[in-house]
């Protein structure tokens, strides 16, 4: 099934490209200035480590954090190229021979608590994570291994190494999850709840939804669709989703993180969600392109509209007006199998009877 844009057949279009598009009109939402004051507290002289600081999210934080004056921000990755990429913008070098940069994988226990040890950061920000979601419906291990097995490790090396605040970074798919994502997602969630249960520090996660322009996001794919001469791909014409730019995201996730309570779940209000293909039909009409928009379907685990507040979560915003406060049950490492295999059969049972 085709949806045709009124425009002439979809041809090559070499010099498109994502820079000045503008993401906040495309979405129909446009971010709000917040107080900074809490933040500049929060992290002014800590030494502030960063995972996946590579990634679309994890860099834009390590710029954002260096406004607010640590006393060192620690940027670690397993991707060499990445790191490389992020020092540039936050040192203005790529060197890769200074201290700011730590090629680490997550999966690795012995390594990240040897650098939790070593560098003692006073605060945490876990960005690191596998997150797309038709690919780990394919190779659920591969999430398992990062996102579940991965966090606990960063988890336990903080604790070990006294770090008093963590911010687990979460998505809006761990919201009543039924995608590998979303329930292994939903399993760092309980975990990162679990060792601030233990150790009364302020561990806690930052959920949001879809971050327009970040690395192998919707809205570069779409581009480079249009770029190729390609129909864009739509999963259906109804299926919405909450979006922000990563600035905003990033703005409020360091806002989170200094205003959260141990344990909590911190959902960030991501305004009113969005149809793809009217995004789709934005960009489209915005490169002046002439590209169709194909239907291909829901895939296996996508939900028709996405979900911030899971069920049994209040919305509560006793502090900042666009961050609510929700709580999920802690989760120690000793059950994650038996929680794992638990949330798979609710994911079933559910798809039974849709």
């Amino acid at each position: 099934m085709n949806h045709k844009a009124p425009l002439s057949p979809a041809r090559p279009e070499p010099h498109l490209s994502i820079e000045h598009i503008d993401i906040e009109a495309l979405i129909g939402h446009h971010s709000t200035a917040t107080d900074l004051e809490l933040a500049a507290d929060f992290l002014r002289g800590k030494r502030v480590l960063v995972t996946g600081a590579g990634g679309s999210i994890g860099s834009e934080l390590c710029r954002q954090i260096v406004r607010f004056e640590p006393s060192e921000v620690i940027m670690l990755d397993r991707d060499e190229t990445a790191l490389q990429t992020v020092q540039v913008s936050v040192s203005g070098h790529g060197l890769l021979d200074t201290r700011d940069v730590v090629l680490v994988d997550i999966r690795d226990a012995d390594a990240v608590t040897d650098i939790m040890l070593d560098r003692r950061p006073d605060v945490v920000f876990h960005a690191a994570a596998l997150k797309h979601l038709p690919m780990l419906e394919q190779y659920p291990e591969e999430a398992w291994k990062t996102n579940v097995l991965g966090t606990r490790n960063v988890l336990e090396a903080a604790a070990a190494a006294g770090v008093r605040t963590l911010v687990n970074i979460s998505t809006d798919k761990a919201a009543n999850p039924i995608s590998v994502l979303g329930r292994t997602k939903r399993l760092a969630e309980r975990l990162t709840a679990w060792v601030a249960e233990t150790t009364g520090h302020d561990y806690v996660s930052v959920r949001f939804g879809n971050v327009l322009g970040s690395r192998g996001s919707m809205l570069p794919l779409f581009v480079d669709l249009i770029r190729s001469g390609c129909p864009v791909t739509v999963t259906h014409p109804d299926a919405t989703r909450y979006f922000m730019s990563i600035p905003e995201a990033c703005h409020l996730v360091i806002q989170a993180g200094a205003i959260a309570a141990p344990g909590e779940v911190l959902v960030l209000d991501m305004g009113d969600p969005v149809r793809i293909l009217d995004v789709a039909e934005r960009l489209i009409a915005e490169l002046d392109s002439a590209a169709d928009i194909v239907f291909s379907g829901l895939r296996p685990g996508e939900k028709l509209h996405e979900e911030l507040i899971g069920e049994g979560e209040a919305d509560r915003r006793p502090i900042h007006p666009k961050i609510a406060h929700a709580n999920v049950p802690p989760l120690a490492p000793s059950g994650l199998r038996d929680a794992a295999m638990a949330q798979e059969r609710r994911t079933r049972s559910s798809a039974s009877h849709r």
